[in-house]
């Protein structure tokens, strides 16, 4: 098993702001253990200047297909309805994408 850390980021539409963050003061705890059981650990979202930063740490061999799970659990896709509003994609995302994936390049262990 390795451990791949991602982030990610993507706009918050302003007027969101307020729904975005009561979301999140109470993320179901469906989509907390879907998480957990696809290798999702230290995850965090963070805000700056209309921006949403993401960060988790992948625990296993397969990204790609955590991230499959992730994306067909029911709870998930409800609880997509309800942030997806709340963002807005950079210009530079490919077709395959919602938050644009960000490059490392520096970690400190």
């Amino acid at each position: 098993m390795t451990v791949l850390r991602v982030s990610s980021i993507i706009k918050l539409r302003p007027e969101k702001e307020g729904e975005y963050r009561v979301l999140h003061e109470a993320v179901w705890p469906d989509v907390l253990e879907t998480l957990r059981a696809s290798g999702i650990t230290n995850y965090s979202i963070f805000l700056r200047d209309g921006m949403l930063f993401s960060y988790l740490e992948f625990i296993g061999d397969d990204y790609a297909a955590a991230m499959v799970n992730v994306a067909s659990d029911e709870a998930t896709k409800k609880w997509w309805k309800l942030t997806d509003p709340c963002q807005q994609p950079l210009d530079s995302v490919t077709a395959n994408e919602w938050w644009a994936g960000a490059e490392e390049i520096f970690h400190l262990d």
